[in-house]
């Protein structure tokens, strides 16, 4: 919470900053996003994530739910809110997803009202959010999108060149060079320290075997978790708060995976595990679930 809190700080103070250089400019913002109390800002986005969907998991499942309910609620405010700011869009889009998969649990009619929710977060925001809404297809020069397709490219040659036991650990960001086309050069600006893809990742640095283990992994947990939901009776209880959160984590890491080695930073990997241990946790026939 404190890190959000101090996310929003930064935020205005860029406002601030913009107003006295008398530039508007979206360069300005999305060149260095917010990092809270973080070293990067994805990191910053991927744990307020995390702490947002185990939040609406625990107002969704939660037996005791109702006990200062409003603090919870503006808490889970003041997280989407840092979220929305920090303008890591692969974490807007994985945390939509989480946000469908527990509404869905929760109330389903309520998940036709999630197109319209995006739309009034579109309208109600400033404009320099809604121009990082808009770059998913009309991308502008600090944009990663070309940037994530010259990673992307480069992962691929690297797969096809070492497809069982990929380059070694750290391998793709030291022989990146090699491995780019060369039609993609100059190369766009960007932290080429790995590849910004969780599964091209795995599988330049370990092979395609090992990714395959990774997601195999991941599938696995979510068939756990969904195979302890149904033995659970009706009702809410604090082991199908800690289910569907996992859940909802570990759909939303993959997704975010798809633009980010997500869980390849010690920080968000940390609280993806934690996550996951609570999970196997509340399967444990001795807990607590009333």
């Amino acid at each position: 919470m404190f890190g959000a809190m101090r996310g929003l700080v930064q935020f205005v103070e860029k406002v601030q900053q913009a107003r006295a250089a008398h530039t508007g400019d979206y360069t300005y913002y999305v060149g260095e996003h917010i990092t809270g109390f973080s070293s990067h800002w994805n990191t910053f986005s991927a744990q307020l994530m995390f702490a947002l969907i185990m939040l609406a998991a625990f107002l969704f499942f939660a037996p005791e739910y109702r006990k200062r309910m409003w603090v919870w609620i503006a808490c889970a405010a003041l997280l989407a809110l840092a979220i929305l700011l920090a303008e890591t869009r692969a974490v807007w889009v994985a945390m939509a997803v989480a946000s469908v998969y527990l509404i869905w649990f929760w109330r389903r009619w309520l998940v036709t009202l999630v197109p319209v929710a995006i739309a009034l977060a579109f309208l109600v925001s400033p404009p320099v959010i809604r121009a990082r809404f808009t770059s998913f297809i009309h991308p502008q020069g600090v944009d990663s999108n070309a940037f994530h397709k010259v990673t992307w490219a480069t992962g691929i040659r690297m797969i096809e060149a070492h497809p069982l036991l990929g380059l070694g650990p750290e391998e793709p960001r030291i022989q990146f060079d090699q491995y780019m086309p060369p039609e993609l050069l100059p190369k766009p600006e960007g932290s080429y320290i790995h590849l910004h893809n969780m599964y091209l990742e795995y599988a330049a640095e370990r092979g395609i075997p090992t990714m395959l283990m990774m997601m195999w992994i991941l599938l696995q947990v979510l068939y756990d978790f969904g195979r302890g939901l149904r033995a659970l009776p009706p009702g809410r209880s604090n082991a199908r708060f800690l289910l569907h959160g996992g859940i909802a984590v570990v759909l939303a890491s993959m997704v975010e995976g798809v633009a980010e080695y997500n869980l390849g930073i010690s920080a968000v990997l940390i609280m993806f595990l934690v996550v996951v241990a609570c999970g196997y946790l509340a399967l444990e026939k001795d807990v607590v679930t009333q």
